[in-house]
């Protein structure tokens, strides 16, 4: 009976110990995501849009084409080509308020074969597979002096520009986003 205590005991020590150590490690991400923040604000948060876009995507293709419709040239990043480092990636799903696994795209082969839809991965892990394979990065990400946002649907985006629409706008689709007045439809 004395052995079963200490056996006991034991148990209790190593669950506490594994308890606090992913309580450590989620404090870790968390300031990392804190670091990524300040580090990148001022770099991301300056007069120019950012859009983070693959032009094979509808919605990343009307998303652009609304920040178009207000005259503004915005910074295009083709994230396929040109990934954005850990950092910004970080920073990008942090400011838009998301989880890393609601940035991730789930209708995408790497994220089937690796097996991403258990609940095993980390933030951390999944950031790692993410930067590994692009494709699994949601978009489009944009990024305007009012915010971030991921912009699904491609309307979203309309919150954060500073400029009106100088007319009307359908999607690809034919769907009627803006009036020939510049006034939001839906």
């Amino acid at each position: 009976n004395t052995q079963s205590c200490r056996v006991g005991e034991s148990f209790k020590k190593v669950s506490l110990i594994h308890m606090l150590s992913h309580i450590f490690y989620v404090a870790n991400i968390r300031i990392f995501i804190y670091k990524c923040n300040t580090d990148f604000r001022k770099s991301f948060m300056k007069n120019t849009i950012r859009i983070y876009h693959n032009p094979a995507c509808g919605t990343s293709r009307n998303t652009l084409a609304i920040i178009r419709n207000t005259g503004e040239e915005p910074e295009i990043i083709e994230y396929l080509d040109n990934p954005p480092s850990r950092t910004e990636l970080a920073y990008l799903i942090n400011s838009a308020k998301l989880t890393v696994r609601e940035a991730i795209r789930k209708n995408v082969e790497p994220y089937t074969q690796l097996g991403l839809e258990n609940d095993v991965w980390t933030d951390d892990e999944l950031l790692t597979y993410m930067l590994q394979y692009p494709i699994l990065i949601n978009r489009p990400f944009v990024v305007t002096e009012l915010g971030v946002k991921l912009c699904r649907p491609s309307e979203e985006v309309l919150s954060l520009l500073v400029k009106p629409q100088l007319g009307a706008f359908a999607k690809e689709d034919g769907e009627k986003i803006i009036d020939e007045n510049g006034q939001r439809l839906k």
